[in-house]
């Protein structure tokens, strides 16, 4: 698997992840999981340091492949993004040119007005999601800003984030030195790079597989310190834990400034120069990001 890139593409209007081995999995079907994953899936980055941008990156990647995978969007994250956009600007022109057409025909200003209906529909079928998803950017963008060192996040699906159907854990291991270019979120080769390896190690495990829950939630939690403060978009969970039934897909991403020391069995450096610099781990604690993505209502395509 490794090396090979991993894409999308459509085919009669199904949307596709390629994987490597040359097969493609839809989200009708997925690679079953034969055992319970228990082991935490490593991926060594060819940095010397976990920047903002590929913290970002992979965890955003890997919550539209999430979306997609579980059937609670119809097409992929970027594709819903432009299919609104779309309908935004169609909306517009529409409304532009019925404005000076007041002695148009009555069958042309109703064939125009029957069209904004159906684009009007389609808008606000997707601006909640939008909206939340933009929300849950920004939300994660700044926690990063102020917490540039973030060690561990959780994406949960399902009903609360108690009771989850799937549960997504990562931890970042940033080595010797934190990046200082914290507020950067411009998508890198590297962080492109990693979000899909970090997406063909899940679906090697199994991730996407299993029944189709319905329509349900995401939840985004991020470990910070407990002094970290933004209600607008984060709620401490000192005590969070979720059911024990569900088994955690787990990935690690290491800097490779760690990883060499660790080769050479050189002695870790202090809790002070690693990760979160003068938090330890006592002082840290999840926050749930307010903004709770909803999957969507919509017609599955049945299986041939």
């Amino acid at each position: 698997m490794n090396g090979a890139p991993l894409s999308h593409s459509t085919f009669n209007g199904k949307i596709q992840w390629r994987v490597p081995a040359g097969r493609e999995w839809t989200t009708a079907e997925a690679k079953p999981s034969a055992t319970a994953m228990e082991d935490v899936s490593d991926i060594e980055t060819r940095t010397d340091s976990l920047n903002a941008s590929i913290i970002f990156h992979v965890i955003r990647d890997v919550i539209g492949f999430v979306l997609y995978m579980h059937q609670q969007i119809p097409s992929v994250l970027p594709d819903l993004t432009t299919e609104f956009d779309d309908l935004q600007a169609e909306y517009k022109n529409l409304e532009a040119a019925l404005s000076p057409c007041e002695e148009a025909k009555g069958s042309f200003r109703r064939k125009h007005a029957g069209r904004m209906r159906d684009i009007k529909r389609g808008i606000r079928k997707l601006q909640k999601l939008m909206d939340t998803v933009n929300g849950l950017d920004t939300a994660l963008q700044m926690i990063i800003s102020e917490v540039p060192g973030v060690e561990s996040a959780i994406l949960i699906l399902g009903s609360s984030p108690i009771r989850p159907h799937h549960v997504y854990e990562f931890s970042f291991t940033h080595g010797y030195d934190v990046a200082t270019n914290a507020g950067d979120f411009t998508k890198s080769k590297a962080a492109e790079g990693l979000a899909r390896k970090a997406i063909r190690v899940l679906i090697s495990k199994g991730a996407g597989s299993g029944s189709y829950p319905g329509p349900t939630k995401l939840f985004l939690l991020v470990k910070a310190p407990s002094s970290f403060n933004s209600p607008l978009h984060f709620l401490p969970k000192r005590d969070f834990r979720y059911s024990k039934k569900v088994v955690p897909f787990r990935v690690r991403l290491k800097c490779r400034s760690l990883a060499l020391a660790l080769d050479d069995h050189a002695s870790l450096p202090s809790s002070s120069s690693i990760g979160l610099g003068d938090f330890n781990s006592h002082d840290l604690i999840w926050f749930q990001c307010r903004h709770v993505i909803k999957g969507l209502t919509f017609k599955i395509p049945d299986e041939e």
